[in-house]
Formats: structure tokens, sequence, C-alpha cells
């Protein structure tokens, strides 16, 4: 990877800033150092050099969901640019130059990055069309641009883009240019090779533990295991001790062990003394199960209501109720936390595999005082995000750390530590009622979502906490969701999915249970609910048709269904499960998306089934704990990751689609719960309501 060129204020014309939802091209250009060379960068995401080579700029972290080959491909099909001619650079943390760097909530694609960077490449291309155009003498709609050259049909005449860079960046940049339509589009939508899957595969791809500097010191930070609690005092020198420790020191989040390498840091953190004030802080599981129960009795904050749900529930022929919980959960990424920091006396720099690069930039000019454009922040590969690395507690660690040695400084937290001071997914609980008419039809559902929030409220509604709930694909006669999100000290941030990833099994194992009551199928009863809402029938459909969901399963396999939107993409799964000595086997999943147009099918494929894997490890085993304000996991002894004994037969089928780009990397995860649970009660007749899915002994 090479650093973005440096501007000189002679050659600066504008730059194009990506924020807010819009565009604004700007160009510039460089004249190089070697023969007069010309690069033309139309915007700061592109850049076209006079030997005909593109290169596009990624803003965007990398955790495995592809965006250094999806983003590119979006410029480079409106450029109309030779692929194999096209070079990907990872930029680093920048205030203003490329937007909200931010990478969450499946933006990256969507919303985010369609439009823009469809507008950037379009922009480019007509630009160098019509300076081809100026050059030959002729109307500029007799040429074309095709694979990184500009050609003339009626002369035959051909000039590759840099030999038009020059040209091109002395024109006016078009408001408004014209984009291609899907059945002009020759990359997007194609599983060209992913630039970097070599890398991954050979070790070659450099992760943040992979960073090393020249005199890189090792350190680990050991925090209060309660919750709000701070260190009172130390003593260090059973830590000092062990061989290849340098130095034990004290930083807002703890006592960091600073070492030779890693191993002698992480010893060094285990035989220290330490003397805790753990502020009083001492909630346990069952308490906070008991303060969910209180709060299930009492009216909420309102999410949606509308049809009168209460008055059509006293007039239902038949009423079910039922409540369904979710435990705690932590990101367990494969990579733990960790970031690398050099602090100096007039800058500082940082290499951190981070969600939040700008975040960490401003982080860590607040701590040293120096201002923002002294930062620089590197972004390296993360081993998973998930919404872990949105939080940036490890980057203050190192930028601490260094900036009391005094030179560069690694700090990984141990597995532990990484577990028991994560950013949890939310605990929930939610309480449905709903009534059916003589025929069986569902006239009303009330459900009251209790939960704990990750960040801020609409008139009191927890939005996260009721997301995959209070906006169903189903058409409900009647409906009415209120909600009370729980407060307490244990810190709660976006786990994959956030809220559909435990209401999508909720609602979707309470649909089966109408079904059941109602002496329908369950996939019949979904297409009922669904109404007109064809997309959602198409996905649905197709899951079911894969899935052989009109055949008779086989003996000891049950099967079960779920539908879930997230993210603007909707999917579908049918999980076949058996049950074998009081142990939940899945065979096999079926999963059917529309995740709107698609840029690279393969990326798309893997997300969903990655994303269905991690999504049934919860189901099957993933659950925090509490006792007197600490987290009882620790590893994966205790917080058990899906083996790959348990991993069943996966297929994918995508619904093709031009609507916009929906999430690929999330929506994946909600419906193999439920579609599993609803499984086990088709095979067994036993309704499990609580995650993760056990069996009674």
């Amino acid at each position: 990877m090479t650093d973005l060129i440096k501007l000189d204020r002679r050659d600066f014309v504008s730059l194009g800033l990506f924020a807010g939802g819009g565009l604004v091209l700007g160009t510039y250009r460089r004249r190089g150092a070697h023969r007069g060379a010309v690069e033309w960068q139309p915007s700061p995401f592109l850049r076209v050099a006079s030997d005909g080579s593109v290169t596009i700029w990624m803003a965007r972290a990398d955790m495995g969901q592809g965006v250094r080959t999806a983003l590119p491909m979006i410029v480079a099909e409106e450029l109309e640019a030779d692929w194999s001619r096209v070079r990907i650079v990872q930029g680093d943390a920048h205030p203003t130059r490329y937007g909200r760097q931010m990478t969450v909530g499946s933006t990256s694609v969507r919303r985010g990055a369609w439009m823009p960077l469809r507008q950037a490449g379009a922009a480019a291309r007509e630009m160098l069309v019509t300076a081809a155009a100026a050059r030959w003498g002729v109307p500029v709609d007799g040429c074309r641009a095709e694979r990184g050259a500009v050609r003339h049909a009626a002369s035959g005449r051909t000039l590759g883009y840099g030999a038009l860079a020059e040209a091109a960046a002395a024109l006016a940049v078009p408001a408004e240019p014209r984009l291609k339509t899907p059945a002009e589009f020759r990359l997007v939508g194609t599983r060209v090779p992913q630039v970097d899957l070599a890398a991954k595969v050979t070790g070659a791809a450099g992760f943040g533990m992979d960073v090393r500097q020249p005199g890189l010191r090792y350190a680990t930070v050991v925090r209060c295991p309660v919750f709000g609690g701070a260190v009172r005092g130390f003593d260090a020198a059973a830590a000092k001790a062990v061989p290849g420790v340098r130095e034990v020191i004290a930083i807002p989040s703890g006592v960091a062990v600073v070492a030779d390498h890693t191993w002698a840091a992480f010893r060094g953190a285990r035989a220290l003394e330490i003397e805790w004030d753990t502020g009083g802080f001492g909630l346990s599981s069952g308490e906070l199960s008991l303060e969910f129960a209180r709060r299930m009795e009492r009216e909420g904050a309102v999410a949606r209501d509308e049809g009168g749900a209460p008055a059509a529930l006293d007039r239902a022929a038949t009423k079910i109720t039922s409540t369904y919980d979710a435990p705690f959960l932590a990101h367990a990424t494969m990579e733990p936390m960790n970031c690398t920091a050099h602090v100096r006396a007039d800058r500082c720099e940082i290499w951190a595999p981070t969600q939040n690069p700008q975040g960490a930039q401003s982080l860590a000019a607040r701590i040293t005082g120096l201002p923002v454009e002294k930062v620089t922040v590197h972004l390296t590969y993360l081993g998973c995000g998930w919404g872990r690395r949105g939080a940036i507690e490890y980057v203050e660690d190192a930028v601490e750390t260094s900036k009391r040695v005094g030179g560069p400084v690694q700090v990984v937290w141990t597995r532990e530590e990484d577990m028991r001071h994560d950013n949890y997914r939310p605990r929930a609980r939610c309480r449905f009622e709903a009534g059916l008419d003589a025929g069986g039809r569902v006239t009303a559902v009330r459900a009251r979502v209790v939960a704990t929030p990750i960040g801020g409220r609409d008139a009191g509604v927890d939005r996260n906490g009721v997301d995959g709930i209070a906006n169903p694909l189903y058409r409900f006669p009647s409906f009415f969701v209120d909600n009370h999100p729980v407060v307490t000290k244990v810190p709660i941030g976006y786990w994959r999915s956030v809220g559909p990833s435990y209401n999508g099994f909720f609602l979707e194992s309470f649909i089966d249970e109408l079904a059941h009551a109602a002496g329908k199928d369950p996939l019949a009863l979904r297409r009922e609910l669904l109404g007109d809402h064809a997309r959602a029938r198409r996905v649905l459909d197709l899951a079911a048709e894969r899935a052989g969901w009109s055949d008779p399963a086989v003996a000891g396999v049950g099967r079960g269904i779920a539908l879930v939107e997230d993210k603007d993409s909707i999917v579908a799964q049918v999980a076949e499960v058996s049950v074998d000595g009081g142990r939940i086997r899945v065979r096999r999943v079926v999963c059917a998306a529309d995740c709107g147009q698609v840029i690279h099918p393969g990326i798309v494929e893997a997300q969903m089934a990655g994303a269905l894997t991690a999504g049934l490890a919860a189901a099957l085993g993933e659950e925090i704990t509490l006792e007197n304000g600490r987290v009882q996991q620790g590893n994966f002894h205790d917080y058990p990751l899906l083996r790959m004994s348990q991993a069943p037969r996966v297929e994918v089928y995508l619904v093709g689609s031009h609507e916009d780009p929906g999430s690929a990397g999330e929506p994946g995860l909600p419906p193999i719960a439920p579609a599993v649970g609803n499984a086990i009660f088709a095979l067994t007749g036993t309704r499990l309501r609580r995650l993760p899915l056990r069996l009674p002994e």
C-alpha cells in the first residue's frame, strides 16, 4: 500500500468531499517528478495516472466483509476502468477528506457509498470522454468509454485514459453525470477475484497484531473486574520479577504491564497484586432477571400503536401469550482488542484495527494535546469487528501507555480481559399477546420489550431495542409495541445485527406459535401475514422451495422456517435439525436473500453463510452472565463458539434485484435462531423460548 499523494498548493484546484450523504466533486492535477507524468485525482477516492493506471482509495474498514473489493468495483464500474489496471489503497483516517469513515450498521455499501461512488466514477468517465471528443474534434455522443479507454466509433480511434488525464483535469465537473443502467453493468454483479484474497490466505495481509515498529514494546492492561471500579493501589514487585517485564504503570483505565514481548506482559499481568475500588456495583444475572420481570408488568414507552390492539385482544376467540429471553453476548472477535501507538513530542502515529478511525484520531489528539492533523491513524485489517471495534478503549490504552513509556507500544488485551470488558449485546425479554378469530386468522398482536439500551432514545423508546419487532414485514390488523429500557453499569454496544439479532428470534418463534394455535402450516401463515409484500414473499418462497418444504420430512429430522428484514435486506432460512442424545444438531440450512443490487455475489454468499454461522453459535451456546458485578465467562472453554463438528451444510440463494443495495453482513444472522427453535418444536413438540437453546434434561 502507498500513502495518499501529497498536495502541492499550486497543483490544488479543489478536492471533492463525500459528506452528509452527498458528493461535491472537484479535481486537481499534479505533475510527477519523472518525465512530466501527470496524475489526475477527480475525487478523494479516485486517481487516474498518465500511464493509464487507476488508483482507488478505500476509506472503510475491512473486517472480512470484502469492502476492499466491493467498493472499488462500484467506482470502476461507472468509470469504465480496466479492472486489471486498478490499484486499491487503504486510506488513513482524515477528519473530512472521505466523509464519515465509521464502519458500522452495514453502511459501507448500503447508504454510505453506493450513489456517491457511482457519481464519482461517472463524473470522471464523462470528463475523459469530453476530453477525447475535444482532441478529435468530434461530437461527444459519438464517443464512448470502454475498459480504460475512449473510443470513437465512426473513425475507430482510441485514446487510453492516461493520455487524456491532463486534459480531463482542466474540465468542469459535470453536476449530474449519467449513471449506468443495470443492463450496462459489466463489473457490478460479477465474481471478479477479490483483490486481497491471496494476501489473506497466505498470511501477508496486515492485521493489528502484525504491526512491528523499531524499538517496539508490548503491553497489556489489567482493568477492574467489576464494572465501574478503579485501581486503589497495586504492588508491582512480582510482575517486575517476570523476565522481560520492563515497566508497570498506572493509566486511566487500569494498570499497564510493558514488556519485551506479549507473553511476558501477560505473565506479568497475572503476577500483579492490585487493590480495587469496586464502587459498590454488585449486580448479578438473577437480580437483573427479577427487574426485567417487574418491568414486564408495567406499561412502557409506546413504540407502535395502530388498530386498537388491546380492544381487539379482548374480542379474540383465542388468545396466545408467550415470553422470550435473550442473554448478554460478548463479541469474542478472533483478534483480541489491540493497538500500536507511538507518541512523540510533535506527532502521534497509530496502527489500529478499528471500525472508528476518525474517533481514534480525535481521541489521540485529546490525550496528547496535539492538533488532530498531527495524529496519523493507519487502518489495518480487522480480525472481526461486529461493532465491537467501533468503541476505542484499546486505542486509548495504547496512546496513554506510549505517552508514558516514550516510545512505540503495542497493547494487546488478553482473551479474558477482552471478554470481561466488552460492550455487550443487550440482554432482552419480550412478552407477546395475540388474538385469533374463530377462523384462525390473526386479529391482534401486542408486544412488550424490556432490554438494556445501547444509546439514545426516541420519546423514551430504545429504537435499537425494538428494532425487528416494532417494524415487522407482517401486516397485523392491530398492533401495539411498548418498551422498557433498563440501564445498568454493564457496558452495552452494537453486536452484529443489533436489535434483530434477538428480536428476530422472539417474533419469528412467536409466529410459529400462532401457526400451531391456528392449525396452519408455518409457511402458509407467513405468506398470509405478508399480504401484498411481493419482495418478501419471493424470498420466503425461494427458501421453502430450495429446502423442499412441501416434501415429507426425513424421519428424525425437524424443519423450521424464519423470515427477517434487517437493514434493507430480506432473508429467509430453513433449518433441518435432529436431536442426538439430547444434543441439538443442525444438519442443513437453506438461506434465501434479497439484498438489493448485489455488487459481488461471492462476497454476499460468504457473508450470509458467516452471519448464520455466527448466529448459530449464539443460538446453541453463547451466554454472558454476571455475579456480583463481574462477568463469569472468560474464554472459549466457558463461552463456546461453534465447532467444526457442529457446522451444518449451508446453501445460499440470492434473489435477483435492482433495488438499492441492502446489508450483506448482518441480516443473515437473525433468522437462524428461530429457524432452529421452530425445527426443534416441529421435531419434539417442545417450544424453546430462551437463548441459548437447550432441551430440558
